[in-house]
């Protein structure tokens, strides 16, 4: 039996509905065009797009009639109007589509970047009259620093976050998610397993203790009703088909899974280097 609606799907700020867990591919992981048209036929249609010459490239260029069906979100590394409107122009090409449904602004970390992207001249220019256009329908920001992504997300310019949330990373639920919620700002996680690390053995772990598995920690995320969207970056087939067995099963942990999860991620926290 699949899960409900409303803990499957999350509905973006332009009215469509997805699948409340998401691929994403990045340079030290590697997926194929085929295991890429896998996770679409389980039911994923997030794909985030890090601008790499991969699968998930090859299968976006061939999504043919799906295309409509699909949400595709990549980043944009320029704060300037003229290099945004060369990065998005190169972005629509390799991808062949001519719209985009996410762009968000890559790692935004300080208020001065902010400033530069949405000053005369600034990438803000060209992303406005795209979505003015309907060939951008969402803008978003990525960021690691949780207070300047609640604050921005109060300016009126976006209309989606790409945060860190995590078993280990669990600041935003107080920093962050009260603002989303109040405002209907989106919110996508990425870092889902702190880079690895809870997947790992800790010393403090107790006797008997299992690491959790990827899939686990991605049902930690989904738990969150506050996350729309969990990026999964599957390193290889495997481990992707492991993390789709979600998509027929329960998204979100029984409460005392969530506990021990929860209690690992605070040992991951101590021992796996500092990180807020």
């Amino acid at each position: 039996m699949l899960p409900d609606d409303t803990r499957r799907f999350a509905r973006l700020p332009n009215g469509r509905r997805v699948c409340r867990l998401g691929l994403a591919t990045r340079g030290n992981t590697s997926l194929d065009r085929s295991s890429v048209e896998a996770a679409l036929e389980a039911g994923v249609d997030y794909l985030n797009w890090c601008g790499h010459a991969d699968g998930m490239r090859e299968a976006i260029r061939n999504l043919g009639s799906q295309r409509r069906s699909v949400t595709i979100a990549v980043q944009l590394q320029s704060r300037t109007a003229p290099l945004a409107r060369r990065e998005l122009a190169v972005i629509k090409r390799d991808l062949a589509t001519d719209y985009i449904d996410v762009v968000t602004y890559y790692y935004v970390e300080d208020s001065a970047e902010w400033a530069e992207i949405i000053a005369p001249g600034g990438a803000a220019e060209v992303l406005e009259e795209e979505r003015a256009r309907g060939t951008v329908t969402t803008i978003g920001l990525t960021t690691h620093q949780r207070p300047l992504a609640a604050q921005l997300a109060q300016s009126g310019r976006i209309d989606l976050l790409m945060i860190r949330y995590n078993a280990a990373h669990r600041g935003a639920e107080e920093e962050v998610f009260p603002t989303t919620r109040k405002l209907g700002v989106s919110v996508i996680a990425f870092t889902c397993l702190r880079w690895g690390a809870l997947l790992q053995e800790t010393p403090q772990d107790p006797k008997g203790f299992a690491p959790p598995s990827a899939s686990q920690c991605y049902r930690f995320v989904l738990t969150n009703r506050d996350v729309d969207v969990a990026l999964m970056a599957p390193d290889g087939d495997r481990e992707l088909q492991d993390n789709l067995s979600i998509l027929n099963d329960r998204y979100e942990l029984k409460q005392a899974e969530y506990a021990s999860l929860a209690a690992h991620g605070q040992r991951v926290r101590l021992h796996a280097g500092h990180f807020p």
